[in-house]
């Protein structure tokens, strides 16, 4: 009988970092807060590999604390801007790794969201604001927003509680459209976002299609199932000795826009024709 992908990931994790001591830091995620939670991403994910695979601003302190330690990472934001690495194409030095540029879809998810939502003025925008990538992420949604004659509304949250209450505040102010970021401690809330937005009756743009598989009304964003493999690729390689010097950063190739038909009845929205005829995934 075979051994499973997690079996191997726990049979090869502590010699090869006791021996090649490579250092994988996802800058755009912190731990979850909950060990009991069955949402996405899986909890032996974070805590079987949470000794190397650190939260934001890991990536900073372990560039600062080592230059001949191979470091892969997983971010939000640009790895230039942030100090990360030199270029995208040439990142010299001991890291390379994966940027999701999240921020970046931003223009495009405003008007997402508009095609299907045409009706409120103000667009609501759930961001955690101990991620990396948070500033960048709220910038670029609130120059979209101001281009279509949109206010944004920004609601930070860190904790379970804040969330209960971000959405308690949305009800009371009668916000009808809702942007939820790219955070790793949101996506670790995916079944009380989802329920939270039913609940309040709330249509909300997610950055991933885990939200809409859980329920939610539709997601348009990187694939971070990609990204991440991507990191596992880089990790294989520079364990046959490549060095990350020579491994560009890499930039997303597959975006996804999945919208759940069950949900939009719920709300009572009609998806535009033009946007079902463009989703990658469309869950009845």
């Amino acid at each position: 009988m075979g051994i499973s992908w997690r079996q191997s990931v726990k049979a090869w994790q502590k010699p090869a970092i006791s021996t090649v001591k490579i250092c994988i830091s996802n800058i755009a995620s912190q731990k979850a807060d909950s060990t009991d939670s069955p949402q996405w991403p899986p909890n032996w994910w974070t805590a079987e590999w949470s000794s190397w695979w650190p939260p934001a601003p890991a990536a900073l302190v372990a560039k600062a604390a080592t230059t001949t330690i191979p470091i892969v990472f997983s971010t939000g934001s640009d790895p230039v801007k942030d100090g990360l690495v030199e270029s995208l194409n040439q990142p010299r030095g001991n890291l390379t790794g994966v940027t999701t540029l999240a921020g970046e879809l931003g223009s495009k998810q405003v008007k997402l969201l508009q095609e299907v939502l045409p009706q409120p003025t103000t667009f609501a925008f759930l961001t955690n604001p101990e991620q990396a990538s948070a500033a960048p992420q709220t910038t670029a949604l609130e120059t979209a927003a101001r281009a279509i004659g949109r206010q944004l509304l920004v609601l930070r949250v860190s904790t379970e509680r804040e969330i209960d209450a971000a959405f308690a505040k949305l009800a009371q102010q009668r916000i009808r459209a809702l942007l939820v970021s790219s955070s790793a401690f949101l996506t670790t809330r995916v079944n009380q976002i989802v329920v939270l937005a039913a609940h309040y009756a709330i249509p909300t743009l997610y950055p991933i299609r885990e939200y809409v598989a859980a329920g939610g009304l539709i997601s348009y964003g990187t694939s971070f199932a990609a990204a991440y493999r991507q990191v596992g690729v880089y990790v294989g390689r520079i364990l046959k000795g490549t060095k990350p010097a020579d491994l560009p950063v890499q930039l997303p190739t597959k975006f996804e826009l999945v919208i759940n038909l069950k949900t939009t009845k719920t709300l009572g929205l009609d998806i535009p024709p033009g946007v079902l005829a463009i989703a990658d995934e469309v869950i009845e």
